[in-house]
């Protein structure tokens, strides 16, 4: 395939509200998890997560809404991030171009809908949550927030979501059907996804450890994070500067649980191993591996396994950067290739907090401290519930 430019990007996350925050606390190994604060739930205090330290009443202020507005915190954030993107491109003219939209969203707008659940009947007035309940609301608001008159897509594979949404848009540039597409992810922390991911008992009382042999599980985080893909038509006649190009992905399915990965990594071998051969990439020229690192037992194990099969004794510097955001679910991929971006830009590998203890059954040692090195290529995962594995490669420019 032929590469696809990135011109923009935008970011709010539990460690920073643009590009540049985010970039210092990953090289100065400052986490966002903290016990939970801001949703109201049995968790509160008791369990850790990555929250965004601006308020609903803050976001609606920045970005001028009226007070009446039915903006769920999903969208809220959502529109903060993939404003900074637009802006970040020097984009004036939103439909100068054929311009389209894929956002990614698990959450939806449950975090506003599960609030009033039990008012809906009694207050009129909360009508206008229930309409923003469904993942498209969520687009479809970015979408008209931006003014873009054209395509406007959802995906929602859970945590691969914003991964699958940046496949497609570089798809739909390489096809000429767009010259210009905002991809990208938001999700909003909310009492169901804390409650069910509790439910599954992968949520850890404590940091998150990602690839250490004493992991226990997971925390919970919500963020936003949109790039902006261009095709070498617009580059031409904006000549804009290319932040990195996205070079090779590829979507596979492990078919093998509903919520766990196979033992032996089959679906993240070969998502890596596809992802590699569109890039027309050999597996030495991988840089740096932005794993998916949830630190819940089965993921790494998983995930480390994949890697063996792939580079074998060879595999190249990784980490995860989960121990800072926390796992923000179908906003992960979208934060992550910012990371990737940041990067190759900066060459540096990301630490990996809270790592001690190999994984018994794997040997494998992440990244721990600040590395500076040159980058070419950065091969970034990302792993769903119901076995949908992804696999991006963002290349320098």
């Amino acid at each position: 395939m032929k590469k696809v430019a990135i011109t923009g990007m935008g970011i709010i996350s539990a460690i920073g509200n643009d590009s540049e925050e985010n970039f210092n606390a990953l090289i100065q190994k400052k986490t966002g998890i903290a016990p939970l604060q801001n949703v109201a739930s049995v968790f509160t205090h008791k369990l850790k997560a990555g929250e965004v330290k601006k308020t609903n009443s803050d976001l609606i202020a920045e970005l001028r809404l009226p007070e009446d507005n039915s903006y769920t915190r999903t969208a809220l954030l959502g529109v903060y991030a993939a404003k900074q993107a637009v802006q970040n491109a020097g984009i004036e003219d939103i439909n100068e171009y054929t311009t389209g939209l894929i956002s990614s969203t698990s959450v939806g707008g449950m975090d506003f809908t599960e609030k009033h659940f039990f008012e809906y009947f009694k207050d009129s007035s909360l009508d206008k949550y229930i309409t923003s309940h469904d993942a498209g609301d969520t687009s479809n608001k970015i979408a008209a927030y931006l003014g873009i008159k054209g395509y406007v897509s959802t995906i929602s594979t859970a945590c691969s979501s914003a991964a699958n949404a940046i496949m497609l848009g570089a798809r739909l540039i390489n096809a000429g059907k767009l010259d210009r597409v905002i991809v990208g992810g938001t999700d909003a922390l909310s009492k169901f996804t804390i409650n069910g991911f509790n439910s599954l008992m992968i949520l850890s009382d404590d940091y998150n450890k990602p690839f250490d042999d004493g992991r226990n599980g997971l925390n919970l985080g919500e963020a936003a994070a949109y790039l902006v893909l261009e095709s070498e038509e617009s580059l031409r006649q904006s000549q804009k500067k290319v932040l990195a190009y996205v070079s090779g992905f590829a979507n596979t399915n492990d078919a093998f649980h509903q919520t766990a990965s196979s033992e032996n990594g089959e679906g993240a071998y070969l998502a890596m191993e596809k992802a590699l051969k569109v890039a027309q990439l050999n597996k030495e020229a991988v840089d740096y591996v932005n794993v998916h690192g949830t630190a819940t037992p089965n993921n790494d194990l998983s995930e480390g396994r994949a890697l063996v099969r792939l580079f074998k004794e060879k595999v190249p510097d990784f980490s995860s950067t989960k121990a800072y955001t926390g796992h923000t679910l179908a906003a992960a991929a979208a934060i992550e290739a910012v990371y990737s971006v940041l990067a190759l830009q900066h060459g540096v590998v990301y630490p990996n907090l809270h790592f001690k203890t190999p994984m018994k059954e794997i040997p494998l040692i992440p990244n721990t401290e600040l590395k500076q090195k040159q980058i070419q290529h950065v091969l970034s995962n990302s792993f769903g519930f119901g076995g949908n594995c992804s696999s991006i490669i963002f290349s320098k420019a």
